[in-house]
């Protein structure tokens, strides 16, 4: 049978579009341990499913030399598809065609789909390796930096949006994913910077390399630009795939339920000794998360960046919720600058897309000490007392040891509008720690004490049991009930289904001023 050559042009042109840059760039490309724009997305998305946009675009561009260079499709995959079953969008620069720069159609073409994803209410996803901006193209390709970012911070709170770094990012190009909900990066092979290291090296003499300077595991760790690292590429993006199952298609539509054969009046004993005789001594709360979720599944964002405190996700009987906990094993728990700033960032976005705020207390107060209050604790605490404050999704708190201070007012008390607040026998709800109330109180009584050590003990156990325990808050209120730990999964359970439908009303207003 004769093919109709109009269709047979149809099945050339489209084929020339799929090879992008050509074989030796792909080759290239897959020598440096790296997949082509279309292999991403053919991992990302469920098998069969993509849909691509704008094939046949070409730049405009005639100017040194471009007009021979001209590649179907320019430097960008765009389209959409689906991630189990539910619709996303998506691009994917294509680093084989003029190393993935961006030139005014790139533009345009991203643009088409961010407000293709706006219009349907379903998730942005971009696949970024791109050397920045096209050269040649001057200005109108930084204009085009400008009109994405636009629709980013339009699309933000409406739609989850996440950036997926394969490759390089630098420049300006940075602000796109910055302005994401989430940034994943692949370990060794994707980084991001405003400037290069050569720039680096002749502005401020530093000698460093593109992986030190900006590299997935220094944004993991010290930048927490990064939420998320795998180990390579097709990792990476099947932990985008995990994600997206937590969270709505749009800030109208709940987390999806997904149902699971563990029971929601699961009691775990070893719950009831999980926490310390000694006060001081530290425990991991991430095992009191994995035995209080479903399937002791817990999907954790920026685990190596203010370990201090510990955010994620995970299911209750079936419901997505966010989790923010804590962490005794690091720093005791203690709220800093970086902790603050990762828990009201994390809430806020939970509060967008309704997805309900379990928050699990052992912190015994702020960081002291002059590098934290020169570098704005103050403000950062106060970012947490925002994020909190301003959330109206369900909010359950669980209080399993100390709660002192202002941290105890910050970690989703009931004065700022927690709905369920439950503590564990354990718990120290104080002002201060025993120890540091009775120098402050008995500080003469001790002066003039022949054995003032054994002194202060006492009166700090005398303390503790007075003052330092969950009944004078429940006698309050503040308290809602003291449970056993075991009951805690039952609890929250319980908690969320109570709770699903509340509401919470702000003061009409165009936004709020958080202090940034």
């Amino acid at each position: 049978m004769t093919v109709n050559p109009k269709i047979e042009r149809l099945r050339q042109l489209r084929e020339q579009s799929r090879l992008g840059g050509g074989d030796e760039r792909i080759k290239r490309q897959h020598e440096a341990g790296r997949n082509t724009a279309r292999e991403r997305l053919d991992i990302l998305l469920d098998p069969g499913s993509f849909r691509e946009l704008d094939s046949f675009v070409t730049h405009r561009s005639r100017d040194f030399g471009l007009d021979k260079q001209k590649v179907y499709g320019d430097s960008v995959v765009t389209g959409w598809g689906t991630i189990n079953g539910r619709l996303v969008y998506v691009y994917s620069q294509d680093f084989t065609v003029m190393g993935g720069s961006l030139s005014e159609v790139h533009a345009e073409k991203i643009i088409k789909v961010m407000e293709m994803a706006l219009k349907t209410g379903a998730p942005l996803i971009g696949l970024n390796d791109s050397g920045g901006a096209r050269i040649q193209e001057g200005v109108i390709s930084l204009g085009g930096y400008a009109d994405i970012f636009l629709r980013n911070t339009l699309a933000s709170g409406v739609i989850p949006q996440l950036s997926v770094i394969m490759g390089p990012c630098a420049g300006g190009a940075v602000y796109s994913p910055a302005l994401t909900d989430f940034i994943f990066m692949v370990k060794d092979t994707s980084y991001m910077f405003i400037t290069g290291p050569e720039v680096v090296k002749q502005v401020t003499h530093e000698d460093v390399s593109f992986e030190d300077l900006g590299g997935a595991s220094v944004h993991a760790s010290k930048s927490g630009v990064c939420h998320v690292v795998g180990e390579n590429e097709t990792q990476t993006l099947l932990l985008v795939r995990e994600m997206m199952s937590y969270v709505p298609q749009n800030n109208m539509e709940d987390p999806p339920f997904v149902p699971t054969k563990d029971d929601p009046l699961r009691a775990d004993v070893d719950l009831d000794s999980i926490i310390p005789d000694n006060p001081n001594k530290p425990y991991d709360i991430k095992d009191v998360i994995h035995r209080v979720v479903d399937d002791g599944v817990f999907y954790e964002m920026q685990p190596e960046y203010a370990a201090n405190i510990v955010v994620g996700f995970a299911r209750l009987g079936g419901h997505s919720i966010g989790i923010v906990a804590n962490q005794p094993m690091v720093l005791a728990g203690v709220l800093d600058i970086n902790a603050s700033n990762k828990a009201a960032r994390f809430i806020r976005f939970c509060d967008c897309f309704n997805i309900p705020i379990i928050t699990f207390v052992d912190v015994p107060g702020y960081m002291p000490g002059t590098a934290q209050e020169h570098n704005g604790i103050i403000m950062s605490g106060a970012k947490l007392v925002y994020a909190y404050c301003e959330a109206t999704v369900p909010k359950l708190t669980v209080t399993t040891r100390k709660a002192y201070g202002g941290a105890y007012c910050v970690m989703s008390s009931k004065h700022i509008r927690g709905d369920l607040n439950l503590a564990w026998p354990t718990a120290e709800i104080a002002v201060m720690g025993p120890e540091g109330a009775v120098e402050i109180i008995y500080r003469r009584d001790l002066k003039e004490s022949d054995d003032a050590p054994s002194l202060k003990t006492q009166l700090a156990n005398d303390y503790r049991e007075k003052l330092a325990n969950p009944y004078i808050a429940a006698e309050r209120g503040y308290i809602d009930d003291v449970i056993e730990p075991r009951e805690t999964r039952a609890r929250l359970i319980n908690g969320l289904e109570v709770f699903q439908n509340k509401r919470d009303n702000n003061p009409p207003k165009k936004h709020g001023n958080i202090p940034l």
